[in-house]
């Protein structure tokens, strides 16, 4: 039995999955299992599978599309390694990954997971140094010391500092959590790490760059997506900190989220619920200007209410990823 599972949860993807799943072949550490888990793909991805002649892939393939949690959960459930890792069908792994951060879980027991650094790659899998280097000031991966990560659930939840995909696992500590939540859907990996920092778990940071995350013109903003926005009301509404500083920008980053939430469904019409987390959110930020416009256009034929927002979204200054994905494209 393999002691490490490698699962690339894949949709529709086959022109990155072989680069993905070479990145994996191509590991100095060889004792490994690759789950390829199939949502259901309608292009060409049982073909591009199917070019790779290694026992040690496994292929596992929905024939109708299930979601991306419950795709990604399905390679989990199939995992046989003591230590597992999941990462995205556009991402890859640098060829020593594998080595290094096995070497850490072997030597230290009480180390639950391994997060490391990433490269910024673009649609043509070239490193961008100048994305990477904004990318680890952004996320204070900069700050971040080689060893034990102390303060694991601001790092988690507040900075945001670690990545799913850049990260071994034992797998015995996913599965006292469950991993992935399907409610979570969209926003899952952060929802895994802030539910293993809650429970007490240990990370374990390596300031190398181990891994590449893909910067691609076909990727789309989760921030302003409904599906997103509710998955991440549902998750912040269920966490609870001991420590009062942070529970207290919890209550805050919720007011946010539902402020968010509330604007997109008055644009796209659900007119009381929108409304309703609009009042909620303003118990806690108070009234602020888009409070305010929010509720005013809620008495707004729909078609004026996206035409307003639509207009405001372009005079807004591009957010992170957007500058990023500008520099890789």
């Amino acid at each position: 039995m393999a002691k490490v599972s490698v699962c690339i949860p894949t949709y529709n993807r086959s022109h990155y999955l072989k680069y993905a799943v070479n990145t994996v072949l191509s590991q100095t550490y060889s004792d490994f299992e690759l789950i390829i888990c199939d949502d259901g793909s309608p292009d060409n991805t049982p073909d591009v599978v199917a070019e790779f002649k290694d026992s040690r892939i496994r292929y596992i393939r929905h024939e109708k599309n299930i979601g991306r949690s419950l795709n990604m959960r399905s390679g989990f459930e199939a995992a046989k390694g003591e230590y597992f890792i999941k990462f995205d069908d556009d991402d890859g792994l640098t060829p020593e990954f594998l080595e290094k951060t096995v070497k850490v879980l072997d030597e230290s027991k009480k180390v639950d997971f391994v997060c490391t650094n990433h490269w910024i790659i673009n649609k043509d899998s070239q490193r961008s140094e100048s994305a990477t280097k904004e990318n680890t000031i952004r996320w204070g991966k900069d700050q971040l010391k080689e060893g034990i990560i102390e303060d694991l659930d601001w790092q988690t939840f507040e900075r945001q500092s670690l990545q799913v995909g850049s990260t071994l696992f034992r797998y015995s500590c996913l599965k006292e959590v469950d991993y992935m939540n399907p409610k979570a859907d969209g926003c899952e990996d952060f929802d895994l790490l802030v539910r293993l920092a809650l429970v007490g778990k240990v990370g374990y940071f390596l300031p190398q760059y181990l891994m590449e995350y893909r910067f691609h013109g076909g990727q789309t903003s989760l921030g302003q997506n409904l599906h997103f926005l509710q998955a991440k009301v549902h998750c912040i509404g269920g966490y609870r900190f001991s420590d009062q500083v942070l529970e207290k920008k919890r209550i805050i980053k919720l007011s946010q989220t539902q402020q968010d939430l509330g604007l997109r469904l008055i644009e796209q019409g659900n007119t009381e619920e929108g409304r309703k987390l609009l009042q909620a959110s303003k118990q806690i930020l108070g009234d602020s200007k888009r409070v305010k416009l929010g509720l005013l256009m809620s008495y707004l034929p729909v078609n004026v209410r996206q035409f307003i927002l639509q207009w405001f979204r372009q005079l807004k200054p591009k957010d992170y990823t957007e500058k990023v994905r500008s520099q890789t494209n």
